[in-house]
């Protein structure tokens, strides 16, 4: 049996923005560097660059590289990276929904 507290290496992932948003990126299709950099607001090329080989290590997505010049090289989800897609996107769906409602709290409080 496990320890359940070895657990909290796979909560990374899904406690990491990043991760979670080139997993929903992700969702539909294989998408290159450069279309993942553009559609992701605010990640860096050195985060988008970390977070995809993470996320290949951790077999989420898979890498391909096709040798035409310039090289080719696109992102998909894994099936374990698709089953990851379907148990977060409640919680991505209610971080969209309630994003108004958590700005109007943080404004109140930083206003007391």
């Amino acid at each position: 049996m496990q320890d359940p507290c070895q657990a909290r290496e796979v909560l990374g992932i899904v406690g990491d923005k990043w991760a979670l948003l080139i997993v929903r990126m992700l969702k539909d299709e294989p998408l290159r560097f450069t279309e993942l950099k553009r559609a992701i607001d605010g990640i860096s090329q050195r985060m988008l660059t970390v977070t995809l080989r993470d996320l290949e290590r951790d077999g989420i997505l898979t890498r391909t590289v096709r040798n035409v010049m310039p090289p080719h090289v696109s992102y998909e989800l894994t099936s374990m990276g698709r089953s990851l897609r379907e148990a977060t996107a409640p919680l991505l769906e209610w971080s969209i929904t309630h994003l108004p409602d958590i700005d109007a709290a943080r404004t109140a409080y930083d206003n007391r």
